[in-house]
């Protein structure tokens, strides 16, 4: 499952059986017809009661897979935040898999008392604190991004990047994998997209015109191959260099928004997969798997994982 590797950079290979099935009929399905399930150019759009749980796991089963978890956190509750985040992500996150969690923070960091699994690693890293004073997504994206070059690259077949700012509450499982995988917005998927936030300075590296968009996409949570990873990273770094050459400074989300504009994702994670606990559950949210949390709300998100 690893790719050929040639002077430190993955070379182009034939995709992974596990991501040719992120898209089969067998496994996922339409039976929703409240919401979205599949976008005009195709990619499946994972809701619950959209995909075959047994199947997959069959599937999934057979590939050998390895799925790395890459978590940030910064700032006075990062210690609090990883907690609370790598404690549900071991009940919650691709079990009964091979799972790497890597640890990106500014704080030294105790890993907390989790259960014992052969299946589960974790390496940590530390970002100076220097790095992060001017652009705290500009640091970790960077640091993301070395740390795929250097190795994640040869030691996980799919990666995930997440803020520690959330709590699993149910499986986020292998329905989830896919070559570049996005993150639809917990508010916006229900508004009319005439107004989602997209970046609209036309000098921006961000920019995407009036009329022109498909969703619009959470920076919580974004996934796919590791070669797909380091593409989406080198993308934004390069944009942010030439927004600051014109002295802007668009959004780490806008600029996400603009790449899976451009590349567009080969599956789409509904709203139950990183909902926001300042809203209240439309009845198409059937099954939350992951919740973002606040200071105001974060006694809330506790008692997910209580």
């Amino acid at each position: 499952m690893r790719g050929v590797v040639k002077e430190g950079v993955v070379l182009p290979r034939s995709r992974p059986q596990a991501a040719v099935g992120e898209s089969r009929s067998c496994l996922f399905h339409r039976n929703r017809p409240d919401v979205i399930t599949r976008t005009n150019w195709r990619a499946p759009v994972v809701w619950e009661g959209t995909f075959n749980r047994d199947a997959l796991g069959k599937y999934y089963g057979r590939q050998n897979l390895t799925v790395g978890l890459a978590v940030f956190a910064a700032g006075r509750l990062a210690g609090e935040h990883l907690k609370l985040f790598l404690t549900s992500a071991s009940k919650y996150f691709m079990t009964g898999y091979r799972v790497v969690v890597y640890v990106i923070a500014d704080v030294s960091f105790q890993l907390p008392d989790l259960e014992p699994s052969p299946l589960r690693t974790f390496q940590i890293f530390r970002v100076e604190e220097e790095d992060l004073w001017h652009d705290h997504d500009v640091a970790r994206m960077r640091s993301l991004g070395q740390h795929v070059l250097w190795h994640i690259q040869y030691e996980v077949d799919f990666l995930f990047s997440m803020p520690a700012s959330q709590v699993f509450q149910n499986d986020f499982g292998v329905e989830t994998l896919g070559t570049s995988v996005a993150q639809l917005h917990a508010w916006w998927y229900f508004q009319n997209t005439k107004n989602v936030p997209y970046e609209r300075r036309p000098k921006s590296a961000a920019y995407i015109p009036f009329g022109q968009g498909d969703f619009y996409y959470d920076g919580s949570v974004v996934g796919g191959t590791p070669h797909e990873m380091l593409n989406l990273i080198q993308n934004y770094l390069s944009a942010t260099t030439q927004d600051i050459k014109h002295g802007l400074n668009s959004t780490y989300e806008r600029h996400l928004n603009k790449y899976f504009f451009l590349n567009k994702p080969t599956k789409l994670l509904s709203p139950e997969y990183s909902w926001d606990l300042t809203f209240t559950p439309p009845a198409q949210i059937r099954y939350v798997k992951l919740v973002r949390h606040s200071q105001r709300n974060y006694d809330q998100a506790i008692e997910f994982i209580d």
